[in-house]
């Protein structure tokens, strides 16, 4: 029996329609959503980055041990629900080290921060770091937050955090089912502020490091982390991912970095997780999209409408279909809409083209 995404103690009466085409709707293979606490109210997901001219220049790892001291501080007794390791080469060649972290709210967050020493550390930080720094947090309440996994039994980010893994959803397999489990999405149109192309992109042979720049939230960001995990795939699907999926996803994703003005994207990157040690993405196998949309109207046309997400969501289809819908790969992603207060950007000796600075530089 299918369940909704939302959960029972967030549903009320909609005064927005849903997209769902039918009620008798049945998707096409079964996905899941986390459960979370009823007191949970607000979750946490900060990216917190060290950002070098190359790979070479992060390789004695002083960047990931500073990192690594806050993220296991013995003082804070709000550490982390969840974090791990990720890197990735930016359009600007510059190589970006990323500890993505989980918190279950913004208290503990800040506690953790501020016991640590991360914040006073960070506050400190001036123009003789080796390295860029940047700070990018999200803070969204329950009900501007929704997930959706292709196995129940996959942890991934907030699902750390988790109480329990939902039975099957009806909520996806159609175009507007991202919005549908979004339980604020039942009263409101989550409408944000549309992004001017021309507006927002640094001149492409820009790459002078900037001082510390602090970016002011967007009504209803929309912010998108899409994973994907082949490490566990037979050796016959893993060969097709990587010679069929992975290169269109890879493209899609380039195309968002690289053209995401043409679609209101302001920031995307595609990330590979790394091995805590050595920073490399050997014998890991996952890889994450993690993009920032003017609003989530931007997201779904791109989704809908474009040609890269076209082909990634039609190759995915022609994908289970010749596995037998047997796939062992397993895709998940967080979707969040974020008033301006619930948006954290900051950025230290980074260049312009990084995240959120595009907005203004």
């Amino acid at each position: 029996m299918l369940v909704s995404s939302i959960a029972d103690h967030m549903k009320c009466p909609r005064t927005r329609p849903a997209q769902l085409p039918n009620p008798d709707f049945q998707p096409p293979y079964p996905s899941f959503s986390i459960r979370f606490p009823e007191n949970v109210s607000q979750l946490v997901m900060a990216v917190i980055g060290a950002q070098h001219k190359s790979a070479s220049d992060a390789a004695d790892g002083a960047s990931r041990a500073t990192l690594t001291t806050f993220l296991t501080s013995r003082a804070s007794t709000t550490l982390p629900s969840f974090f791990e390791w990720a890197s990735v080469t930016d359009n600007k060649g510059f190589y970006n080290i990323i500890a993505l972290g989980y918190w279950p709210s913004k208290a503990a967050y800040e506690s953790w921060a501020k016991e640590s020493g991360f914040k006073a550390w960070w506050q400190a930080l001036g123009p003789d770091s080796p390295n860029g720094w940047f700070l990018e947090a999200f803070f969204p309440t329950t009900d501007r937050f929704e997930t959706l996994f292709n196995t129940d039994t996959a942890r991934e980010g907030s699902a750390h955090m988790g109480q329990c893994m939902s039975e099957a959803v009806k909520e996806h397999g159609y175009w507007g089912s991202m919005r549908d489990r979004i339980p604020l999405s039942q009263t409101d149109g989550l409408e944000g502020v549309k992004a001017v192309p021309d507006g927002y992109r640094s001149p492409p042979e820009d790459v002078t490091p900037t001082g510390r720049v602090i970016i002011p939230g967007r009504k209803n960001l929309a912010v998108i982390r899409s994973g994907q995990d082949w490490l566990d795939t037979t050796p016959e699907e893993r060969t097709l991912y990587l010679d069929t999926m992975h290169p269109v996803l890879t493209k899609g994703m380039d195309f968002l970095r690289d053209h995401g003005d043409e679609v209101g994207c302001y920031s995307c990157r595609f990330i590979e997780v790394v091995d805590p040690k050595t920073a490399k993405p050997d014998g890991i196998d996952r890889t994450f999209g993690l993009a920032y949309f003017n609003e989530l109207a931007s997201l779904e046309k791109w989704c809908k409408e474009h040609p890269t997400h076209l082909a990634i969501f039609g190759g995915f289809f022609q994908y289970a279909k010749k596995l037998g819908n047997n796939v062992t790969l397993r895709v998940f992603h967080e979707v969040m809409v974020l008033q301006p207060e619930q948006q954290y950007f900051e950025y230290v000796g980074c260049h312009p083209r990084t995240g959120m600075l595009v907005t203004i530089c």
